[in-house]
């Protein structure tokens, strides 16, 4: 199993051939683990949550992607809100 931190998600989204259904791309990763802040989640499945049938090039793709995230995956580890 391929392992990909979040901040270089994108290139590996950019070897895609596009366009690209939703079905493909989260095929092409479903023995992947996306890795972020907070935790680890299957990249293949995340994909499948994409609220877009298909995508014209990999910015669309990491658009959706970004917005079926969990909140935890953007922040960096330890960090608070409300503290300081």
């Amino acid at each position: 199993m391929d392992r990909i931190k979040l901040s270089r998600v994108e290139s590996h989204l950019e070897d895609l051939q596009y366009p690209v259904t939703r079905a493909e791309a989260a095929d092409r990763f479903a023995d992947t683990t996306l890795t972020y802040a907070d935790g680890e989640e299957n990249l293949g499945d995340l994909l499948l949550d994409c609220p877009s049938a298909s995508f014209a090039d990999a910015d669309e793709l990491l658009s959706d992607l970004y917005g079926v995230l969990p909140v935890e995956a953007v922040g960096e580890p330890g960090q608070s809100e409300g503290e300081g």
